[in-house]
């Protein structure tokens, strides 16, 4: 493995029954890079996630930092779509952040004094240390993505996946996100987010990664952010807008 390839995968592949939901996707993915994963409904952006994290059974091979997933979680942060979340458990804003930590405290032990200060900072970073108190449930949808972009921080993760973080959000929260997002690159860290709005991917991501399935092509967005490579990732399935040289993608 490279020193810098903080993810290395080679022919991965999931089936559902008989159905196929990605196949052979290999790529490798350098530290310090904000990465879009870019596709049409259906074409296995969630499941490709889900089998890099070993949530789904995957043929083919997964390693992070040089090693097995399972061997790594510690430094491995996922925030899964908001409508697999079940917002009406009653648990507060600070609970939702503090289980973040649990990773590194031990079963047998309560949080920290420590463990703490590093969730109330988390809360701070995203604008949320006001609202610790109050149950997770009762926020706006922008409100309870942040909560768990904090709870992602507050893990102190080095490889960060997100589904759709800014679905059904308002403009400060996205804007909020998007902007811890950049730091987190900044700090070397590395950064896959599902994303649907394809008119912010230059403004938003280093690198892309397009799929229908399979994996039609990955790299810099300048590279790959480009009329015939949208075509054959989306199939028909969108609308381009502007010349040759400025893009704006609309999926359908």
């Amino acid at each position: 493995m490279s020193l810098t390839h903080v993810v290395e995968v080679n022919k991965l592949s999931v089936f559902y029954e008989k159905n196929q939901a990605i196949k052979d996707i290999s790529f490798s993915a350098e530290a310090g890079k904000l990465i879009g994963i870019i596709g049409p409904n259906g074409a296995g952006k969630s499941t490709l996630i889900k089998a890099l994290l070993g949530l789904e059974k995957a043929t083919g091979s997964v390693k992070v930092f040089g090693e097995q997933v399972k061997n790594v979680r510690k430094r491995i942060s996922y925030v899964p779509q908001r409508n697999l979340i079940d917002w009406d458990f009653p648990v507060l804003v600070e609970d939702v952040v503090m289980m973040g930590r649990f990773a590194h405290i031990p079963w047998y032990k309560r949080p920290s004094k420590n463990d703490c200060k590093i969730v109330l900072e988390a809360l701070e970073k995203v604008g949320m240390s006001d609202y610790r108190k109050q149950q997770i449930g009762s926020l706006s949808g922008g409100q309870q993505q942040r909560v768990f972009i904090a709870r992602a921080l507050a893990q102190q993760a080095d490889l960060f996946f997100l589904d759709e973080p800014f679905v059904g959000i308002d403009v400060t929260s996205e804007t909020i996100i998007i902007e811890l997002l950049r730091e987190l690159r900044n700090e070397n860290k590395t950064v896959f987010v599902v994303h649907h709005d394809l008119s912010k991917v230059e403004q938003y991501f280093d690198e892309l990664l397009l799929i229908n399935k399979q994996l039609v092509q990955f790299g810099a967005v300048e590279d790959v952010y480009k009329p015939e490579v949208l075509a054959k990732t989306y199939q028909g399935k969108m609308t381009l807008f502007g010349s040759k040289d400025e893009v704006v993608a609309v999926s359908s």
